[in-house]
């Protein structure tokens, strides 16, 4: 992958020693020029488009603040070293502690921004709504096991829907920034539940805002995701 190209949506793994992949720019890669620090990407809606779901001052703190440090750190921590070249899904698959957490952390979250549409999807439709219902019994059994592993989550971190090599789809738990790319599986679909990403509007009810989150799923793009793994 050429070093401009620093985000992907789309990530082939493979059980190859060292967890090789392959990745290829979609439309909303981001891009870095020559020496420049790692770049956050913009949002794929103003700031205020999620609202009521999210308000814009939750929005603003998300992104603006807590996504942007990310990437912040991210460049002071790899300015002047080989690492620096490197794209986010590498660094992701290659190094541990603070570089590992910083580029997951990054990566993460412009995924999440993407799986969320300011307009209510009716579910997902074709291939992944077929494996849905393989895998999981029925679309609302697997909405229940989504919810209830993101509400019961300890700590901080994620919820992702993710598809194993075998083509299997998984609903796994996420500590702190943890990423199914780390093992080899294709993020699918994922929720936030750091506090930081719902504290504003709805304080510490966690499962007030998964049910939402589940109301503003943009499964085209998840669908996306699924086909192209």
């Amino acid at each position: 992958m050429k070093r401009r190209e620093f985000i992907t949506t789309t990530v082939g793994m493979t059980l190859a020693a060292g967890a090789a992949f392959s990745t290829q720019p979609t439309a909303w890669a981001a891009e870095k020029t020559g020496s420049d620090p790692f770049l956050q990407p913009p949002l794929p809606y103003p700031l205020n488009a999620l609202a009521p779901f999210l308000s814009e001052e939750q929005m603003s703190y998300h992104y603006g603040k807590h996504h942007a440090g990310y990437f912040k750190k991210l460049s002071e921590l790899l300015e002047g070293k080989p690492d620096g070249k490197k794209s986010l899904e590498e660094l992701i698959v290659t190094t541990s502690g603070p570089v590992f957490n910083n580029a997951a952390q990054a990566w993460n979250h412009t995924f999440f921004w993407n799986c969320m549409t300011p307009k209510k999807e009716k579910g997902p439709q074709g291939k992944l709504a077929a494996a849905i219902e393989r895998d999981f019994g029925d679309f609302a059994k697997f909405q229940d096991q989504f919810k209830n592993t993101a509400v019961s989550l300890f700590g901080s971190g994620w919820a992702w829907l993710a598809k194993n090599p075998d083509g299997k789809l998984e609903i796994l738990p996420g500590s702190n920034a943890d990423t199914p790319l780390k093992v080899g599986k294709k993020p699918i679909l994922v929720v936030d539940v750091w506090e930081h990403a719902y504290y504003v509007d709805y304080r510490n009810e966690r499962a007030k805002f998964v049910a939402e989150f589940l109301e503003h799923v943009n499964w085209p793009f998840a669908e996306k995701q699924f086909e192209e793994a």
